[in-house]
């Protein structure tokens, strides 16, 4: 750890874990949404959960009522058409998950994990769709949220959980309501209203690794419109592995973050909250561990623990690695008459990463990578809402200006040592206009109708330079770097220029068939962003102006999706069993397929590297997801989550030579594991701990997915210019594996202490979560990995 002292500390980070068993009702329906009773009273809509809170309401007066805002209006989760699935705030504490990562092992269809090299960097797909390289450029295909203010950049999206309502996590195209870049689906974060009274509250965490973590949250009225509250955290872990020759921690943890906001209520009609955050991540590097030999002479074996690490580079432009993100938003919300209401959602987020990343993972300086990111945005929209008994809808006008840059090097220790630049400078401009509409034809047929009207607008500033020797270049701190050569690229934000205009429609319909089931089908589109390859090597096109290069200089088209889903919803028993299932097929075109290719010097050998972002794909995915929960007795619940999907590419189109070559045959999609299934089993009972009454719950899960590959070419394709990169992706491939994690939790009957003791992966499971292939750039392939056993135990005092 290092010295956490002179930051603003703003955040929480609660945790975040589900547990959704299989339980499949009848042969065709299922997909559930398991609820946590609300936790009404702090804010207007309840607390929603679809993983089982084993302490909900045992007399299930309250089981169904889940509220979410999955169509930018608060109803019911099974009244929503549509896969989602929400977790209370109150449930991801109860289970001091770590992060938002855990959901990946109770959602269907859902990888959510930290990218290569940092804590809080977000790699996210959902039902096949997604985005792992967070360079500038750069599209997410899974939309990340915070109170409905969107994250445009994934660095810091992966945070620390805190003043948390809930989480929603929505599957599917959400093209018409959260627009472009959520082809895939979106996740909300929902943070909760302050209290009508003073509040405070602490959690302290110990655990292995020599964990210590501890947030303290409260609020309190100033007048009687007048609210504010604060929340402060700071989380600390050591190193599950070390860098053998140095000592450096690596995969340790130092984390400070928080939030403040205020909250005024002038007349009971009007809502205000102005809200800031920030997170500074000051973790050592996340360094990978080496699959392959070191290069000759040398030989060097790889490191023999999983977690550990030879690598060498640990500084950008003077600093260790970190990550700052914060931002500030002001929410107005002015309910005009009891059926129609209008928001306005303005706010402004920022950036900035040091990101010392060694490829090769080894001592010597033979491939690697610093790299500094920032980037800024701003933000509006306004939205109207409409709540009638016949008609219910919403419609709203957005706009977002964003800038992401990046500066980053790769050094290579080639012909006596290279420095390559590259220097990417992107804006953006947003506008849409959309609105959904469901209209009740009778009281058991209902027609959702939808469109969202989208401009984008993208100005690039790409530059590829070499210089010569191991050290950085001038962009980087090395200010007496001699040019090797002309640049590479050197293309103003006039010469990359693009605009891309798209309409993407929904059409909906509900059936309920009796008052427990209702029965959905919803088409749907979606679109992600136009964009100019970051890493563009017009060099190794023939020359800026050659027909490849003038074709690079254009940019990839949009990605599009067009989606249709059948889905049933239950809640049968007065919702003690609630099943929701959900069948669905995606046709996935002009899909951006990025990457890096080696370029070579006239002697053959490898002088640098060269992006390879075309729309080569095209794509079919089709898939079940099921979730249930079950309360089959006052003390005792189950839950279930199932999910398949069949993703494959059926075009992805290469130059093989003078000709093109389709290779789809020899692709996977990545981080889409086949089959994933999460079984949990909680049980209540009433215990009294020194004269206090209160309930032990004791949470018990255990998680399945099946071989999951962390990047697209999967077998050999017969193109040489692939075959280098096949070995290594071969080794990143994660066979199926299972997750074991058990809590016990005591909880007042005030609910003012709760303790509890908590192990995650209880069987030690080593697993791949990501990697670098560059097998052929000094046969480089490195591996990280998921977190082994950890046990904690929590303290939370409610004063």
């Amino acid at each position: 750890m290092r010295r956490t002292e002179n930051r603003l500390m703003l955040l929480n980070r609660s945790a975040i874990s589900t547990a959704v068993l299989l339980a499949l009702y009848g042969a065709a329906v299922g997909v559930a949404h398991a609820q946590e009773g609300a936790d009404a009273a702090a804010s207007a809509a309840p607390a929603a959960t679809a993983t089982a809170n084993a302490n909900a309401n045992a007399n299930g007066d309250n089981i169904n009522q889940v509220v979410v805002t999955a169509r930018r209006r608060a109803e019911l989760i099974q009244d929503v058409p549509g896969a989602v699935t929400a977790i209370s705030g109150a449930e991801l504490e109860k289970q001091a998950v770590p992060d938002i990562t855990a959901l990946t092992d109770s959602t269907p269809n859902t990888t959510l994990k930290a990218s290569r090299g940092t804590n809080t960097t977000l790699t996210a797909f959902i039902r096949g769709i997604g985005q792992q390289d967070p360079v500038a450029g750069y599209e997410q295909g899974v939309g990340i949220y915070l109170d409905d203010v969107y994250l445009a950049r994934p660095q810091g999206a992966l945070t620390d959980i805190y003043d948390l309502e809930r989480i929603e996590v929505l599957r599917g195209p959400q093209g018409t309501l959260y627009g472009r870049n959520t082809i895939g689906g979106a996740v909300k974060y929902v943070t909760r209203k302050l209290a009508p009274k003073p509040t405070l509250d602490a959690k302290l965490t110990f655990g292995n690794y020599g964990e210590k973590d501890l947030v303290v949250k409260g609020s309190m009225p100033i007048s009687d419109i007048l609210r504010i509250g604060a929340t402060v955290g700071t989380f600390n872990r050591d190193g599950f592995g070390h860098n053998i020759l140095n000592g450096r921690q690596n995969y340790n943890k130092d984390v400070v973050a928080g939030r403040v906001s205020l909250e005024l209520t002038p007349t009971p009609e009007l809502f205000i909250r102005l809200a800031t955050d920030k997170t500074v991540d000051d973790s050592e590097a996340r360094q990978g561990r080496r699959l392959t030999l070191g290069p000759a002479p040398g030989n060097i074996q790889p490191a023999s623990g999983t977690y550990d690490t030879r690598a060498n580079l640990y500084k950008v432009l003077g600093h260790e690695q970190q990550v700052t993100t914060e931002g500030s938003s002001l929410l107005a919300e002015y309910t005009i008459n009891p059926t129609l209401s209008v928001k306005s959602i303005t706010a402004y987020r920022k950036s900035k990463s040091y990101a010392p990343i060694d490829f090769d993972s080894l001592e010597l300086p033979l491939w690697e990578a610093p790299s500094f990111y920032k980037d800024n945005q701003t933000s509006q929209e306004f939205q109207l809402t409409y709540t009638g008994d016949k008609v219910q809808g919403v419609a709203g006008l957005f706009y977002m200006k964003t800038n992401a840059y990046n500066d980053f090097d790769v050094l290579y220790n080639a012909a006596g040592g290279l420095s390559l630049l590259t220097h990417d400078d992107i804006d953006s401009k947003t506008w849409a206009a959309y609105a959904d509409a469901s209209y009740n034809v009778t009281d058991a047929f209902s027609v959702t109708v939808g469109g969202r009207y989208t401009e984008d607008e993208r100005r690039a500033e790409i530059f590829k330079q070499t210089y010569l020797g191991l050290n950085d270049s001038p962009r980087l701190g090395n200010a007496g770097a001699v040019a090797f050569g002309a640049p590479n690229t050197n293309l103003g934000k006039d010469a990359l220029h693009r605009t891309d205009k798209k309409f993407t429609p929904k059409l909906g319909f509900g059936y309920k068939l009796t008052p427990e089931h209702n029965l959905y089908t919803t088409w749907s589109k979606g679109f992600k962003g136009g964009m100019f390859d970051p890493r563009m090597d017009l060099a190794a096109t023939g020359g800026p102006n050659s027909v490849v290069s003038l074709a690079k200089r254009r940019g990839v088209d949009p990605e599009e999706v067009s989606s249709i889903e059948l889905g049933v919803k239950s809640s049968m028993n007065g919702g003690r069993l609630q099943t929701n299932a959900a069948v669905f097929y995606t046709d996935y075109k002009n899909v951006q397929i990025p990457g890096s290719i080696p370029t070579y010097a006239a002697d053959g050998s490898v002088n640098g590297f060269a992006g390879s972002l075309t729309n080569a794909g095209k794509a079919k995915i089709k898939g079940l997801e099921l979730e249930a929960v079950a309360y089959l007795t006052n003390q005792l619940s189950v839950n279930a989550m199932y999910s398949y999907i069949d993703a494959k590419y059926n075009e992805w189109m290469v130059a093989n030579g003078a000709s093109l070559v389709n290779i789809a045959g020899s692709t996977e999609f990545q981080n889409t594991p086949k089959n994933s299934a999460n079984i949990a089993i909680n049980y209540d009972w009433p215990v009294s701990i020194m004269g206090r009454s209160g309930s032990m719950s004791f949470m018990n899960s255990v998680s399945y997915k099946s071989k999951v590959y962390q990047t697209e070419i999967a077998r050999s394709t017969g193109v040489a210019t692939l075959d280098a990169t096949i070995p290594g992706n071969l080794m990143l491939a994660q066979d199926g594996y299972a997750l074991w994690d058990a809590g016990v939790v005591w909880t007042s009957s005030d609910r003012k202490i709760q303790v509890g003791l908590h192990g995650r992966n209880l069987a030690d499971k080593r697993y791949k979560t990501a990697g670098y292939n560059f097998s052929g750039f000094f046969n480089t392939v490195t591996a990280f990995y998921g977190d082994p056993r950890t046990v904690r135990a929590t303290l939370n005092v409610k004063f």
